[in-house]
């Protein structure tokens, strides 16, 4: 039990860590929770996971704010329309399998990380110029990332720094920071569909969540200290391996 604890706390630590660069976490907590709780419901892993994720994902957009330039004429709007999604999203889970999905997300991925590596100057810091806040975008990108959170998950970080980047022209940093803002949203609007039916372990939750914020801390220090650069390379990455592991499960099954 003992190791089993300090496993899922090395792990929570580095998904939070990796989390708040650039999205990713759950590629490392999920497995993890159902590989030391298989007799768990899936539910009250997903559960646990958000009740982790959103404690490092809060603190690292809070360590961005006031370093990082926010948009808020785009966030609050993106942020306001992830948030109903994503708790449609959880709601519609029911409606037919979120791992059907699969296949259109490794596409969709693999789209990202081409067109990621093809433009080198693709998030770059001479790259952000800046556009019009274009508040109905805002509120579709927010909607459309929201509900796929909230209805499947994996690379939703990842989704949202390219979309940022996309349409609003913004450096990785500063996509990445927005990005936190948005996942907060997107954590909270599912906890409230988990917490009411009590789908959450808390005291592992509450273990983990410790280990989530410390190393949210780390990779938000990181992300500032090296700079847009820098976090293109660990998105490239990040996203490499999410094509992987996804492909593997499509495979497997």
């Amino acid at each position: 039990m003992f190791a089993d604890f300090t496993l899922l706390f090395v792990g929570a630590f580095f998904a939070g860590l990796v989390d708040a660069m650039v999205g990713g976490g759950g590629l490392v907590q999920i497995p993890l929770l159902f590989n030391v709780f298989p007799g768990i419901a899936p539910a009250t892993l997903f559960g646990t996971n958000k009740a982790v994720s959103i404690v490092g994902t809060a603190f690292a957009a809070r360590r961005y704010l006031g370093k990082v330039d926010m948009d808020w004429r785009v966030l609050w709007r993106a942020a306001l329309a992830a948030f109903v999604a994503s708790f449609a999203g959880a709601a519609a889970v029911g409606l037919f399998p979120p791992q059907m999905l699969r296949p259109l997300v490794i596409v969709l991925l693999v789209a990202v990380l081409v067109y990621t590596l093809k433009k080198k100057d693709f998030g770059a810091p001479s790259h952000s110029v800046g556009r019009k806040p274009r508040p109905v975008l805002a509120l579709l990108l927010g909607a459309a990332i929201g509900f796929y959170d909230g209805f499947f998950g994996p690379g939703t970080g990842s989704f949202l720094i390219f979309l940022f980047i996309r349409c609003y022209a913004w450096d990785f940093l500063r996509a990445s920071a927005a990005a936190k803002v948005v996942n907060v949203s997107t954590n909270l609007a599912a906890l409230c569909w988990f917490v009411p039916v009590g789908a959450i372990m808390v005291k592992v939750a509450a273990l983990m969540a410790l280990a989530n914020l410390a190393g949210a801390w780390v990779g938000a220090h990181l992300a500032m200290k090296n700079g847009a650069l820098f976090v293109r390379r660990v998105f490239i990455v990040v996203v490499s391996v999410l094509i992987a592991r996804l492909t593997w499960d499509v495979l497997s099954a």
